[in-house]
């Protein structure tokens, strides 16, 4: 039997009014455990709730049984859901937070029905499958003042922080260009649609894994595993690891969102991502930094080594993915999560070595959150933060799908240059799932 459905006036605007009856964190002791709500209990979150083990579970939700089937032995007593706004209603006085860790197109939907509730929400990245999706969700966090979180847990280590220092201190003099690269995908991209379809496994129910995505028979491409490289559920390379390795980029150089996007690519079918791309993005001026062209790599292909560089010294993570920053001064490798900055002059390392650092930040990302929640201050990667770097991430996604140069208009959210590309700044919405 199909999980009941919840109607739309019940979901957008019969949650406000069971969050205005709710008890604020304040009114309970921080040292109290924060209650959380799993939406997602398979893959990742395996990894985000063992971090999050010394709270209270209160409630779980998976639309796949098997998939879920490792965490749920883990809390046998647990309240268990296939239907994520089920769950959310009965359970509303119960749940504190809210972890979304779901294929991409469920990020949306399901967080802004937890935070339209006053709940917090850790959500994994990318943020929003869609360009207007992270703009809703940062409006509704700002809306209900609730502590929120992507993610990217590179930004919770010191290597972003460091990189940042560097840069600011002036040690790499104008930074014009960066290149970024990663090894993904590692799941099939640049293929077509099957044309045979497949029972759907006992244990999964196939209409809430789709969610507001059109609707399509069940193949195993899609689920459980391979659905990043299908633009209806995912968002590719660039969206699953963009998001890692762009961020120390984004958040050392200001970049904030670039005017002109052109993108390379090969095996390009209209449902998926390519099987590899070279995506670049030019940023203009921002204050006293200089433009800067930022290009991106990945399906195993990375920059060349630069100039003068011997093949013994370690840049970013090796093939598996990386930055490298040219600056006036000097050039810094990092790896795929921002992580050890290092110059590529032995000299110029020994020099930064020498200097007296500051603190960087050290946090676990999700006892980062965790914490955030129960003092009431800002996470490290809230979506006042997340929101801009996502939307700048799809932004590389966008020319690849409209298969042209992209010029944005950040303003008017709005591509001027495709009218294709704009079709592509918001998700299909299936009847239950319309949650603007």
């Amino acid at each position: 039997m199909k999980s009941p459905r919840v109607s739309r006036r019940t979901f957008v605007f019969g949650t406000a009014i069971t969050a205005a009856s709710l008890p604020a964190w304040g009114q309970r002791k921080s040292k109290d455990p924060l209650r959380i709500a799993a939406i997602g209990c398979g893959g990742q979150a395996r990894a985000d709730l063992g971090a999050m083990r010394r709270e209270q579970f209160v409630a779980m939700c998976d639309v796949d049984d098997e998939r879920a089937a490792e965490v749920y032995a883990s809390y046998p007593d647990v309240p268990k859901y296939k239907d994520f706004r089920t769950m959310l209603e009965k359970e509303a006085n119960n749940i504190d937070a809210v972890t979304v860790v779901t294929p991409d197109h469920m990020h949306a939907p399901a967080a802004l029905m937890a935070m339209d509730m006053g709940k917090h929400v850790y959500v994994e990245k990318p943020m929003a499958h869609c360009i207007a999706d992270c703009r809703r969700m940062n409006e509704m966090a700002q809306k209900t003042g609730v502590v929120t979180q992507m993610g990217n847990q590179g930004h919770s280590m010191p290597g972003v922080y460091e990189l940042t220092h560097m840069i600011n201190e002036g040690w790499l003099g104008e930074v014009k260009e960066i290149q970024c690269w990663t090894d993904r995908p590692s799941w099939p991209q640049g293929v077509p649609r099957p044309e045979e379809t497949m029972p759907i496994p006992e244990t999964l129910d196939w209409d809430l894994w789709l969610g507001p995505a059109n609707n399509r028979p069940y193949h195993s491409i899609y689920c459980p595993r391979d659905w990043r490289g299908w633009w209806d559920f995912g968002s590719g390379a660039l969206g699953d690891m963009g998001c890692h390795v762009l961020d120390a980029s984004y958040s050392s150089l200001s970049l904030g969102l670039p005017e002109l996007i052109t993108a390379e690519q090969s095996d390009h079918m209209p449902e998926t991502g390519p099987k590899s791309s070279k995506i670049t993005m030019k940023f203009p001026a921002r204050g006293d930094m200089p433009p800067v062209t930022l290009t991106w790599e990945d399906g195993r292909n990375s920059p060349p080594r630069p100039e003068g560089i011997a093949e013994d010294v370690r840049i970013g993570d090796d093939k598996d993915g990386g930055s490298i920053f040219y600056g006036t001064k000097g050039m810094v490798t990092c790896g795929t999560y921002g992580t050890s900055p290092r110059f590529l002059n032995e000299e110029q390392q020994a020099d930064w070595d020498a200097q007296e650092q500051p603190d960087y930040i050290r946090d676990n990302h999700q006892r980062n959150w965790i914490e955030a929640c129960k003092e009431g201050k800002k996470a490290n990667s809230d979506f006042a933060y997340a929101a801009p770097f996502t939307e700048m991430v799809q932004l590389g996604n966008l020319a690849c799908r409209a298969g042209e140069p992209i010029e944005y208009d950040p303003k008017a959210m709005r591509v001027t240059s495709s009218e294709k590309a704009n079709e592509f700044l918001t998700d299909p919405q299936r009847e239950g799932y319309e949650y603007y």
